[in-house]
């Protein structure tokens, strides 16, 4: 299933591209130790099985430029319409600013779209930069998020 076609394919990930999203979540996230490929293996079992996950890849010849984590999650509001939550979004360094962000967006809020969601939504981090992006897709800044970090 293809979900955009441009600059960059943009599709679901499949087992193949798991060494390529590991490489990609590591910039995300430099300061995290590297997964055992055993638990990365079993993370990413239970990742590809799980009903209404969709991790999104945008691919350039045959390099993984971008990934957005998608999870269309049921809900008794709304007329029963379901809510599509994006989390671990990121570009590779080499491919910013190239339109890979934007097209990952676009797929995910298809995807919500043809999932019947009301609303896609998602959490950015403290910064311009980041919030600039986001409002340039679509997204408003509508909401204060809240966290709280376990153990």
């Amino acid at each position: 299933m293809r979900l955009s076609q441009g600059l960059f394919n943009v599709r679901p990930a499949d087992a193949a591209d798991l060494p390529s999203l590991l490489a990609l979540y590591s910039e995300l996230n430099p300061d995290d130790a590297p997964l055992p490929q055993t638990s990365a293996d079993a993370i990413w079992s239970a990742i590809s099985s799980q009903r209404g996950r969709t991790i999104l890849v945008a691919e350039a010849a045959g390099t993984l430029a971008g990934t957005a984590d998608c999870i269309v999650l049921p809900n008794l509001t709304r007329g029963g319409r379901a809510i599509l939550f994006v989390e671990n979004v990121v570009v590779a360094g080499s491919f910013q600013r190239r339109g890979v962000g934007r097209q990952l967006m676009e797929a995910a809020v298809r995807l919500g779209e043809s999932a019947g969601c009301y609303k896609v939504q998602l959490l950015a981090a403290d910064d311009e930069y980041v919030h600039t992006f986001y409002k340039a897709c679509g997204f408003q800044a509508l909401a204060e998020g809240f966290r709280r970090y376990l153990p």
